[in-house]
């Protein structure tokens, strides 16, 4: 797998499942102008997939705040996609979730997206993608490992603060703390204050 990170995220235009049930045609460079994170999971109807799903359902309102867009992605089709939004959380399903689901039934996406497994499925393979559509930021995890929404929100927000301040963001940084910047002084001057 190579990193697209510094690279102009793969364009693609595929059936979705919208947010608001309907389905649709949806273009990735439709949202230019917006952060969008990309996620893929394996398959609809499984085990690890629905509580990543949830949780980033959950966090929807934090991510529209800060002009992120969440899409989900699967190899599996929109009637798969529409069949597991309308069952209940309670028997397996994910319910009416706040953002789109992505059919990539030919798999050319998570082909593109270099996370595509020989067995027909995709990895978890998340990107955050800049308003200019490139890649800033890319994990990919193993079937059995779920990931961690609220890292997610805090690599967008090191993003957006490092895009309004022009200074990086160290270890551990999280909303509210100092950056550094970016000259052996700054590094020099952070360092002298927090190693301890």
């Amino acid at each position: 797998m190579t990193t697209l990170v510094t690279l102009e995220a793969p364009d693609f235009t595929a059936q979705a499942v919208m947010a608001d049930n309907s389905f649709g045609e949806l273009s990735l460079s439709s949202y230019r102008g917006k952060y969008v994170l990309l996620f893929f999971y394996p398959l609809d109807f499984t085990f690890v997939c629905p509580s990543e799903i949830l949780a980033f359902d959950r966090a929807i309102a934090t991510f529209k705040e800060k002009n992120c867009e969440v899409l989900g992605v699967s190899v599996d089709s929109q009637f798969t996609h529409f069949a597991w939004r309308n069952t209940p959380v309670n028997n397996g399903g994910i319910g009416s979730v706040h953002f789109p689901l992505v059919a990539d039934l030919d798999k050319k996406i998570s082909e593109a997206y270099g996370i595509l497994l020989p067995s027909g499925i995709s990895l978890r393979g998340l990107f955050l993608i800049d308003k200019g559509g490139i890649v800033q930021h890319q994990l990919v995890n193993n079937l059995p490992l779920g990931r961690n929404v609220d890292e997610a929100v805090r690599i967008l927000d090191a993003l957006q603060f490092t895009e309004k301040y022009g200074e990086v963001c160290p270890a551990n940084w999280k909303p509210g703390e100092e950056g550094m910047k970016p000259t052996a002084q700054g590094v020099a001057e952070y360092l002298s204050k927090h190693s301890k």
